[in-house]
């Protein structure tokens, strides 16, 4: 039987201070995804059954290869913020962390190797 009080509880586990900016963050990039997901259905739609070297041409072009980058970078860095928010919401300790860091890796690896095939593709 515990003698806390709630306070007493509740002291030293209050706000992080880092909720709002993550909020905002989030609905930043949602926005920047709502703008720029008919951009990318519009230019990558078209290409799909398309010979290589079509696609080679298309994505050689400034606009497409440019939405495309854009829609690689926004959407991994939504992905690894809303994903950071549900470790940290559903899973404590050793496990959170070695959750935050492994999404975070993966986030951040997936996007490089999107620019990086964009990159030789539009070069």
């Amino acid at each position: 039987m515990s003698y806390m009080t709630d306070l007493k509880r509740a002291v030293g586990n209050g706000s992080a201070r880092e909720g709002t900016a993550r909020h905002w963050s989030m609905t930043k990039s949602s926005v920047a995804l709502l703008i720029l997901t008919p951009f990318f259905l519009f230019t990558f739609g078209p290409m799909l059954g398309q010979p290589h070297d079509v696609v080679l041409a298309y994505f050689a072009r400034p606009f497409p290869a440019i939405v495309a980058g854009l829609m690689i970078v926004v959407g991994f860095m939504h992905f690894k913020t809303g994903v950071q928010a549900v470790w940290e919401d559903y899973t404590h300790g050793t496990t959170r962390e070695i959750g935050i860091v492994v999404t975070t890796c993966l986030s951040y690896g997936a996007a490089a190797v999107g620019l990086f095939a964009l990159a030789k593709i539009a070069l």
